[in-house]
Order: structure tokens, then sequence, then C-alpha cells
């Protein structure tokens, strides 16, 4: 074998390393970890405040001020996970998250902060049913309006994460994708159902130590709604990330 035969077989070699399963796994654990991290870095003076709070329904507007913080990081995590690297040799989580962060926190504020609003609101008239002496199924009324709201928030930080619109833009492409696809709405019904039961079996702070983990989940399950975007409503069919 000549010097020049084992330099192309140097190269294919090193063209294969960081590229197998193992590898793959690895390089997921990794990124999973950092942003983790760095997801608690962003938003550990609120999340301090939350887990102080008493779970009382009166602590709802103080609540709402601790998860301020909350929707900037989401879509900073988000926007990681998504352009995260398969190949070991070539990872930078902690880079593309304060890419994300710096790209989306303004955005995603726009949209986080009214979520935030609307649900301390429902809280409080929930907290205070029974001196309003309205009918029953008016709880019921307000709950779906909350879980409507929420998985509405949710596909608007999946939007405002990878995507550059506009915040009117980003609502009502969110609205529309409410449930289409519907098994993409039901998978993430299911999540934030875990989380709920997470937060009220443990603690907020164990739910926000796997928000990697639920970030993750959350952009395979809207998959086909990135996909939809992208294709249809998108100049150049790319993600900010892969535009930019």
């Amino acid at each position: 074998m000549t010097r020049n035969d084992v330099s192309a077989g140097d190269t294919r070699t090193a063209g294969r390393f960081g590229t197998g399963p193992l590898s793959r796994i690895s390089a997921l654990v990794y990124n999973l970890i950092v942003v983790e991290l760095l997801f608690l870095v962003t938003t550990v003076p609120g999340l301090i405040g939350l887990t102080l709070l008493g779970r009382d329904a009166s602590n709802a507007p103080l609540a709402a001020v601790c998860l301020l913080p909350v929707g900037p990081a989401l879509t900073a995590a988000m926007y990681a996970l998504r352009h995260r690297s398969r190949d070991l040799t070539d990872l930078h989580p902690a880079a593309a998250f304060w890419r994300g962060y710096r790209l989306n926190a303004v955005p995603a504020l726009k949209v986080w902060v009214p979520w935030l609003a609307w649900m301390t609101v429902i809280v409080l008239n929930l907290a205070n049913f029974s001196a309003a002496g309205v009918p029953d199924w008016w709880a019921v009324l307000l709950l779906l309006v909350a879980l409507a709201a929420t998985l509405w928030i949710v596909n608007a930080l999946v939007i405002t994460s990878l995507f550059e619109f506009r915040a009117v833009d980003v609502a009502r492409l969110a609205a529309y994708f409410l449930l289409h696809p519907f098994r993409s709405a039901l998978a993430v019904v299911c999540l934030l159902i875990v989380a709920a039961g997470v937060t009220l079996v443990a603690s907020e702070a164990v739910l926000a130590l796997l928000t990697s983990v639920f970030v993750t989940a959350l952009l395979r399950y809207h998959r086909p709604m990135i996909d939809e975007v992208r294709e249809r409503f998108t100049r150049d069919g790319a993600t900010a990330g892969e535009a930019g």
C-alpha cells in the first residue's frame, strides 16, 4: 500500500468516525445534557421562586412572573436540539442554544406573555368558581379553553424557535395547527398529561430537569407541522436556522 493509499484509507476512516449507532447515541446524550444545563442556567431565578411558592391559586400572578424566562429558554432549547449534529466529532450544542436564544427571546415573549396572562386569569377564575355563582359546565369550558391555549402556545413556541414570522402570523399558524394533524395534537396532550403528573407527584424542579427530553419529544411529534410550515408558508422552504 502506497502512502497515497494510506492517506485515502485514513480519510475514509475519518469520514466514518463518529457516525455509528453508539456515536449517535453518545452525541444525543451529550446534546441533551448541555441543552438541559443551559436551560436551567437561563431559568434558575424563576424556577427557584416557583418552587418556593405554595400551590395556592392566589399565587398564580407570582407564578406567571417566575415563568417569564421559561418561554425564551424553551425556544432556545428547541432550536439547539432541532439543529443538533448527530456526528460525535461535530458537536456545538452550547453555541446553537445561545444563537437560538439570541434569535428567539423577543419573539418568544410576544406569544409567551399573553399566554401566561390568559392562564393566570383562568386559574383565578377556577379558584373563585363557587363565589361566581355560574353553572358547573362553565368550569369544564374553562378547562377546555386552558387545554386549547396550552396546545396553542406549544405550537407557537415551536414555530417561533425555527422560523421567522411576525407575532400575529405565529399566532394564526399556531391556531391553524391546533388539531392538524390530529395525531400530533393527541401526542402533545399525552406529553402534557405526563408533565402535569410529574409536577403533581414530584415538583416543578423535577419537571425542569427533564426539559430537554420533553423538548426532543415535542420536536419529534411536531415534525409534520414543521415540514408543512416550511413547505407552505416560507418563501425558500427553509427554517430560520437552516437559512441563516
